[in-house]
């Protein structure tokens, strides 16, 4: 007589022949679902729109369509290349990005460090909320405090014995940027930087004292070095941004009297590309901030894992 199986028991033999990231996806569909929202999100309004970038190659009418619109190749980076502005505006975006990440970048930092070395709660608490609280204001508003401070008939500027207002002097225009850009920012960047810090095993400090460091060598040789890698990640991914100096801050703040120092490549586009209706002429000048945004990324990133081993990947 032979032996009868089990039809249950040689199906659970039977190797499945689903791929393993679909065995995993089934394991954790919990997961899923509650990330769903955030993927959509991303679908829709992050890689959707990037079929948009084909009007950069295109004679774009909005009355036919990106369908119904004839190709053109690469007539409108052609004449954005052929631009003298655009070229004017290429370097002032260049110089007022250098000069935010010299000063800027560096400032959340040190605040950090600083907030840190404060010991009354009470206190640290009450110098957080000041310098947090600017980042929750608009530009808008925050321009027409500029202006009111700045205005002929504030009696500042007399009693800075300043002769011209820095809103309307090309020579000292950019120092305003970059100064309003810190006040507005500095306190929110050092949300990432206290974190990191509050990471740091409180051991490692004890040691240090032990052995006699002070607090500036407790910072130079522990603190530094272990938020190191979020301080080289967020510099990577500044790099990439390098073409993106703030369009709403210089939009509020600049006018014709400032354009050959303050005129970026953001609202050139604004100005010759999307106000006048040239839609080609726009995307065309967005998809090369792009290109070499992810371009700087990219180098940044290698450089860096070469040198200190840190990156984003």
């Amino acid at each position: 007589m032979g032996l009868s199986v089990n039809p249950a028991a040689k199906a659970a033999r039977k190797p499945s022949a689903l791929p393993n990231w679909i065995k995993r996806v089934r394991k954790h569909k919990h997961y899923l679902i509650l990330l769903a929202p955030g993927i959509i999100y991303l679908l829709l309004f992050n890689y959707w729109p990037m079929f948009g970038i084909t009007i950069a190659f295109k004679d774009f009418k909005l009355s036919e369509g990106i369908f119904g619109s004839d190709w053109a190749g690469l007539k409108w980076f052609r004449i954005l290349f052929d631009s003298p502005d655009f070229w004017v505006a290429l370097r002032n975006t260049l110089i007022i990005s250098l000069y935010k990440l010299v000063f800027n970048f560096p400032a959340p930092i040190m605040l950090a460090l600083l907030l840190n070395e404060v010991f009354h709660s009470g206190f640290k608490r009450i110098i957080q909320t000041i310098v947090y609280f600017p980042h929750f204001v608009s530009w808008v508003i925050l321009g027409g405090i500029l202006f009111s401070l700045f205005s002929t008939d504030s009696g500042l500027l007399e009693f800075l014995g300043i002769s011209t207002s820095p809103l309307m002097d090309p020579g000292s225009f950019r120092s305003l940027l970059v100064a309003s850009d810190v006040w507005k920012e500095v306190g929110w960047g050092t949300i990432i930087y206290l974190a990191a810090i509050t990471g740091i095993s409180p051991d490692l400090y004890d040691a240090g004292r032990m052995d006699g460091a002070s607090r500036f060598r407790l910072i130079w040789h522990i603190t530094l070095p272990s938020i190191a890698g979020t301080i080289v990640v967020l510099l990577i991914l500044r790099t990439g941004h390098i073409l993106n100096v703030g369009f709403d801050q210089i939009f509020v703040l600049y006018n014709p009297l400032v354009y050959s120092v303050a005129d970026v490549l953001e609202t050139y586009v604004y100005r010759v590309g999307i106000s006048m209706g040239r839609f080609s002429f726009a995307t065309a000048a967005g998809m090369f901030q792009s290109v070499i945004g992810l371009v700087m990324l990219l180098i940044t990133n290698q450089i860096s894992k070469r040198l200190t081993g840190h990156g984003i990947w």
